[in-house]
């Protein structure tokens, strides 16, 4: 049985060591221009397989997690919903992409993580 990303996050949240995550990319901007924090934009798809392995794998009850909560302002995107996010600038076809930014101009600090 397939668990939904949503549902997998949901169950994380509860009792794990996991990423901060929010869903909503223009409100996770506007936390990290006030906290001047650089963004950590992670962009999967629904019924990924991959991804769901990659947020348990990585994102989960792992030791770098405090650290990247400290770092970045995570958000999360589906690429299926809806359009609130600036798609010119995170655009993939592959599933998962780990994206690093800048919140301040939104340009990369490096090359997209692909898986």
């Amino acid at each position: 049985m397939k668990t939904p990303l949503i549902l997998l996050l949901l169950i994380s949240s509860i009792n794990a060591n996991h990423i901060s995550w929010l869903g909503d990319y223009d409100k996770a901007l506007q936390k990290a221009k006030e906290e001047k924090k650089p963004m950590m934009v992670l962009l999967v798809k629904k019924e990924c397989k991959r991804c769901n392995e990659v947020i348990v794998e990585h994102f989960m009850n792992s030791d770098e997690v405090d650290e990247l909560n400290k770092k970045y302002i995570a958000v999360i995107i589906t690429y299926e919903g809806k359009l609130t996010y600036p798609i010119e600038l995170f655009y993939s076809r592959t599933f998962p992409t780990l994206f690093f930014v800048n919140s301040k101009d939104e340009r990369f600090f490096k090359e997209p993580i692909y898986y």
